[in-house]
Parts: C-alpha cells; sequence; structure tokens
C-alpha cells in the first residue's frame, strides 16, 4: 500500500472510529484500526465486536492495499505531525512507515486478515430518515437509557417504525421519554428493535443537520448508513417493556413555565444536592413557583418565579438531574409542566414528545 494524504483529513477520519475501542481489549487486534485503500479513498474501521464503525477518506492512492495498526498510537503520531501531506507505505511485514518532509515514524500492525470481518447487509430494505429529525430524537430520549446492567434491556433505545411513523422510547425504570417523528413515506412492516447506548452515542456524535441516513436491518444486527460513515451494531435481544400503559391522561392542572429560567432555577437549587438528599422542592402556587432545596447540614436555597398556574396549590419533589436533561435538550421558550399531586408523575408535552417523571419523597 502507498498513498498520500492530508493530515487533518486523515486524523478526522481516526477521530471517528476510535470512539469505539476498548481500552483494554480482549484481543489485540480489536485495538486496532483497519486500513484499506477502495478506489479514490482509504476506509478505516474499528470495532469491538458490538459495534463497528467504518469511515471513508479521501486520499490521493499509489499503490492499493491493506494493513490494520495500533489505534492509539497512530492517532498519536498523525497528531504530533507538522501540518500538510503525509506518506503512508507498508512493507511485506506488515510495517507501515508514515512520512512528512522532515519526519518519518515506522510502526508494526496486524495482517487484515486477522481483523473481524465486519457483516454485510445485501439484499435488505433500505429506510430512509431525516439526520436532523433523528437527532433531536435521541438527543431528547437518550438520557433516559437505563446504565444498570441487570436491566439490559433497558440499555438502549426502542426504535419503533410502522408505516410513516418513527418512535423512540427510552426508560430506566424512574423516567420514560418518547419522541414520535414523521417518516416521508410507509415502512412495509412493523419494526420494534433496541438500539444499546453505545451505538446510540456513535450515532449522535456522526449525525448532521441536514440529509438523510440509511437504516438497514439484519438479523440481530442493524446497520446506520450516514454516506461516508456507517455504523454497524448489534441489536438489544428481548422485549421491550409496554410503555404506553404508563402514560397518564392529560391533565388541566398544567404549570407553564418559561424554559430557560425554570431550568436556570433547577441548576442552581441542585448546587445543594447530596446522594442522600437529591430532591429540590418544587411549591406552586397561583401564578407563582418556588423553587427550594433544604439540606442537613449543608444549607438550604429558595427562589421564586413567574408562571402561569390555575390549579390546586402542591408541593412535590424531583431528582434535579431528571429535570435538568429534559430542559436543556427543549428547544421551545416555554413549557407546560403538568402536575396531578404529590406522588403522580410530572409530564411535559410538545409535538409528538412526551417526558414523563417519577417524583422523590420530600423528607
Amino acid at each position: 500500500m502507498k498513498l498520500k494524504v492530508e493530515k487533518n483529513t486523515l486524523l478526522n477520519g481516526i477521530q471517528i472510529v476510535q470512539n469505539v475501542i476498548i481500552a483494554k481489549a480482549t484481543l489485540p487486534i480489536l485495538s486496532n484500526i483497519l486500513i484499506e485503500t477502495q478506489q479514490d479513498s482509504l476506509r478505516l474501521t474499528a470495532t469491538d465486536l458490538d459495534i463497528g464503525i467504518t469511515c471513508l477518506v479521501p486520499v490521493d492512492i499509489q499503490e492499493a492495499g491493506a494493513v490494520t495498526v495500533p489505534a492509539k498510537r497512530f492517532s498519536d503520531i498523525v497528531k504530533e505531525l507538522p501540518e500538510g501531506e503525509i506518506n503512508i507505505t507498508t512493507k511485506k511485514n506488515n510495517q507501515v512507515n508514515i512520512e512528512t518532509g522532515l519526519c518519518q515514524f515506522k510502526i508494526m500492525g496486524l495482517a487484515r486478515e486477522e481483523f473481524p470481518k465486519l457483516p454485510e447487509f445485501k439484499d435488505k430494505e433500505v429506510i430512509k430518515l431525516e439526520q436532523a429529525a433523528l437527532k433531536e430524537a435521541l438527543n431528547l430520549t437518550s438520557f433516559s437509557v437505563s446504565m444498570d446492567e441487570t436491566r439490559y434491556i433497558l440499555n438502549g433505545i426502542l426504535f419503533r417504525l410502522s408505516k410513516n411513523n418513527l418512535t423512540l422510547v427510552a426508560t430506566d425504570g424512574k423516567r420514560l421519554a418518547i419522541a414520535e417523528k414523521k417518516l416521508n413515506y410507509n415502512v412495509n412492516k412493523d419494526i420494534n428493535i433496541i438500539v444499546p447506548i453505545k451505538t446510540i452515542h456513535e450515532l449522535n456524535r456522526n449525525l448532521k443537520d441536514d440529509g438523510e441516513l440509511s437504516l438497514i436491518l439484519g438479523s440481530n444486527q442493524v446497520l446506520f448508513d450516514l454516506g461516508g460513515v456507517m455504523v454497524i451494531s448489534r441489536l438489544i435481544e428481548g422485549e421491550f417493556p409496554d410503555y404506553k400503559q404508563v402514560i397518564p391522561p392529560a391533565t388541566e392542572n398544567k404549570m407553564r413555565v418559561n424554559r430557560g429560567e425554570f431550568l436556570l432555577a433547577v441548576k442552581r437549587a441542585a448546587l445543594l444536592s447530596t446522594p442522600d438528599y437529591q430532591a429540590i422542592k418544587l411549591e406552586v402556587f397561583k401564578n407563582k413557583l418556588v423553587v427550594s432545596k433544604s439540606t442537613p447540614d449543608v444549607g438550604e436555597s429558595r427562589e421564586e418565579a413567574v408562571v402561569e398556574y390555575q390549579g390546586k396549590e402542591l408541593a412535590i419533589g424531583f431528582n434535579p438531574n431528571y429535570l435538568v436533561d429534559v430542559l436543556k435538550n427543549l428547544s421551545e421558550e416555554f413549557v407546560n409542566l403538568e402536575l396531578v399531586d404529590s406522588e403522580k408523575p410530572g409530564v411535559i408535552r410538545i409535538n409528538g414528545y412526551i417526558y414523563i417523571v417519577l417524583p422523590m419523597r420530600l423528607s
């Protein structure tokens, strides 16, 4: 293999794929990036066997070939090279030469044959999605994914495709986020898949604010083709809980509040939270909200905000992080928080989006 490539172009490609590599891989080859020539581009691939990611980088190819290189060492070298063009050549013993005008590195790679093959998705139905719509839906749901590995079925986001609807659902048992988006066409059959959170993070990192992506479903695997970047992932097997059962009916007991002001008030109250005393207190009166926090041996805070509210007065406790997560990802200027009583969940509903959060006891 022999090629020329711009430093920053190559570095950008390395950074896209190396995120999936785990620090202490069980197999040495999983610490490597596969680099292989393809017509007028270089294809970079990394995998941890659960998720694989490939990226195409434009290069000037003088001789075709392929090799795997240690990801961190390769990345560190390219990062520190001077700006401009890099020459990369490989020798028969998998030695890789990396050169610029006055600088030369030689590193040892491993043969491409040792690198795991990623699954192929030939003759499968292709579902087109808007990248911006998927990105927004992921931002509004991914924070609700459970990190408890004993509840593995909740360690990802449920993708439901039915007719011309895409629904994303995530829950950790204490909160539930549901985002619905319209597709530009009808899907041939109903699809329910659970995509692991690590894959979601990689997707989010690479989604753009325009253009489409292709979703292709294999047997217990899924491919997201973003054009230039492909993310391939195993799916979580099992039955996702019936989330529709826990969606409360809409109530007129709504507090309309400025989202940005509410977010800042919650953040300030959370400054006095401790692991043993997490809950902040919301007291709702006619057109007034009081956000307060009292923590033994730490201190107290109290803040008033003007809201639109005509319902019954009540006091309710919430984990402040659960409110911050949703408020910082919404874009609306005002939000309605539905409140029934101190022991019922709070609900935010906005244009195809529902967020349900359980209250906490106020000690």
